[in-house]
């Protein structure tokens, strides 16, 4: 089952069933399924907070991706920053709907098994990010 659900901002306009959908169909593409999976949105302090107490990081970021898979089955909880991914949208060109469902993918890339830590880790992540967002249940400009 995936959740969506905010901590203190309001909810992103998402498609829950599409999206849903979609995060489905990329899992699936990782030979993976979708066990319980979490998302929370959240503004940049709360992402902050967790980042400090989880982590031990002190910096803003774009999403936290805590790992609990078994197996082929990815279960996790994901913790979105909104106030992020909206000044990434800005900053990279993109929109907010874009950005969203980027860092929405992102996390599930993670929990099937894709990292962006070490050389060369970033590039397969972006390039399976844009796979998965030219299947991605948004809006495209004309």
């Amino acid at each position: 089952m995936i959740t969506y659900n905010s901590d203190g901002i309001s909810m992103p306009k998402i498609k829950k069933r599409a999206t849903t959908a979609w995060i489905r169909s990329v899992a699936a593409s990782y030979g993976k399924r979708v066990g319980d999976v979490g998302y929370m949105f959240v503004d940049d302090e709360k992402i902050l907070e967790v980042n400090r107490q989880y982590l031990g990081h002190d910096y803003y970021t774009d999403i936290i991706t805590f790992d609990y898979d078994e197996g082929d089955v990815i279960n996790g909880d994901l913790v979105i920053s909104l106030d992020t991914v909206a000044s990434n949208a800005e900053m990279l060109g993109k929109t907010y709907e874009e950005e969203l469902h980027r860092v929405i993918i992102h996390g599930i890339l993670h929990l099937c098994g894709l990292n962006d830590k070490g050389p060369g880790e970033r590039e397969l992540m972006e390039a399976a990010e844009n796979r998965a967002l030219a299947t991605a249940p948004i809006e495209k400009k004309a």
